[in-house]
C-alpha cells in the first residue's frame, strides 16, 4: 500500500545513479569489461561461452557481456577493499553474490514471500468472505494488482533489465492506485457508486497517461518520483484521516492504521543503506522481509471489514 510508494522514492533515487557510480567509473573496472568481452563474447569464443553456459542462465536472459561486468564488478570490489576502501556501487548498486540466477537473490526472495502472502490472504478471503460482501470484488481486485506487483518486484530484483526495471515500476504505481480506489471506495464510494465510478475513470486516466509518458516519450524519473509520491501523499493521508474517524465506532480499523504507520516507519530502513552483508542481505531486502507480516495484517483488515459490511447490509435489508 503506501510502502510502495517509499519504495519508489529509493529507487527512483538509485536509477538516478545508475548511469554512473563510482564502481564502474574506475578505469580498472571498464578496461577489465572491455578486455572480457574482446576475448570472450564473439566468434569461437562466444560459441564457446554458450555451450558451457547453464541452460537456467541463458533462459534468464544473462549474456556473456553481463558475466563480463559481473567479474570485473568482483576484481574492482577486491582491490577496493585490499586498498582499505568502502565498497563502491556499481550501475547504481550494491555488488551482490548471485545465487543460480538471481541478481539480488535475498530482494527476490523477499519479494516472492510478499506475494506468497498476498496469495495466501486472497485465498483466505475468497473462504470466509461471501462474494454479496459490498467490497467483495473492489479488494478482490486490489489483491489481484498487489500479487502482479509483486511477481514484477521478484523477476526485477532476479534480472535487472530496462523491461524489468519499467514493469516493477508501473506496477507498483498501480498499486497506489488502486489503493486510493480502494479508499474512496469504502469511504464514499459505498454511498454514491457514481461518484466511486468517476473516480475510477480518473485514476485508470491518470495511470494510462503515466505509462504513456514514461514509455514512449522520456523515462524521467524525477517525474516519476514525484507522481507517485504526491500519490502516496494522498493515499496516506486519506486512509489514516478514515482510520482516526472510525477507530472506535469499528475497533477493526485498528489494524488499518497499524499498517500505514508500520509501512512508513519500516520505510526508514532503506536509508540504512549500506554494503550488503555477506553480499545477499542489504536494508532494501530486510525492508522487503520486514512487509510481509504487515500486508497479511492489512488483508486482515479487508477481510474483517467485509464481514462487518456484509452484516449491516443485511440487518438494514431486514429492517426494510
Amino acid at each position: 500500500m503506501a510502502g510502495r510508494t517509499a519504495r519508489l522514492v529509493l529507487l527512483a533515487g538509485a536509477a538516478a545513479l545508475a548511469s554512473g557510480s563510482q564502481g564502474d567509473r574506475e578505469p580498472v573496472y571498464r578496461d577489465c569489461v572491455h578486455r572480457c568481452e574482446e576475448r570472450n563474447c564473439s566468434g569461437g569464443a562466444l560459441r564457446h561461452f554458450r555451450s558451457r553456459q547453464p541452460i537456467y542462465m541463458s533462459l534468464t536472459g544473462w549474456t556473456c557481456q553481463d558475466d563480463c561486468k559481473y567479474e570485473c564488478m568482483w576484481v574492482t570490489v577486491g582491490l577496493y577493499l585490499k586498498e582499505g576502501h568502502r565498497v563502491p556501487q556499481f550501475h547504481g548498486k550494491w555488488p551482490f553474490s548471485r545465487f543460480l540466477f538471481f541478481q539480488e537473490p535475498a530482494s527476490a526472495m523477499a519479494s516472492f514471500l510478499n506475494g506468497l502472502a498476498s496469495l495466501v490472504m486472497l485465498c483466505r478471503y475468497h473462504t470466509s468472505v461471501p462474494a454479496s460482501s459490498p467490497m467483495y470484488p473492489t479488494c478482490v481486485a486490489f489483491a489481484w494488482v498487489s500479487l502482479n506487483a509483486w511477481f514484477w518486484s521478484t523477476v526485477f530484483h532476479t534480472k535487472d533489465t530496462d523491461l524489468t526495471e519499467k514493469m516493477d515500476y508501473f506496477c507498483a504505481s498501480t498499486v497506489i492506485l488502486h489503493s486510493v480506489y480502494l479508499c474512496c471506495v469504502r469511504t464514499v464510494g459505498l454511498q454514491h457508486p457514481a461518484v466511486a465510478s468517476a473516480f475510477r475513470a480518473l485514476l485508470l486516466l491518470m495511470l494510462t497517461a503515466h505509462v504513456s509518458y514514461l514509455s514512449l516519450v522520456h523515462f524521467d524519473y524525477g517525474y516519476n518520483l514525484a507522481a507517485n509520491v504526491a500519490i502516496g501523499l494522498v493515499n496516506v493521508v486519506w486512509w489514516l484521516a478514515w482510520c482516526l474517524r472510525n477507530r472506535r465506532r469499528l475497533p477493526h480499523v485498528r489494524k488499518c492504521m497499524v499498517v500505514v504507520l508500520l509501512l512508513q516507519g519500516l520505510s526508514l530502513l532503506e536509508l540504512l543503506d549500506f554494503p550488503p552483508l555477506f553480499w545477499v542481505l542489504d536494508a532494501h531486502a530486510i525492508w522487503h522481509i520486514s512487509t510481509i507480516p504487515v500486508h497479511v495484517l492489512f488483508f486482515s483488515f479487508l477481510e474483517d471489514d467485509s464481514l462487518y459490511l456484509l452484516k449491516e447490509s443485511e440487518a438494514k435489508f431486514k429492517l426494510d
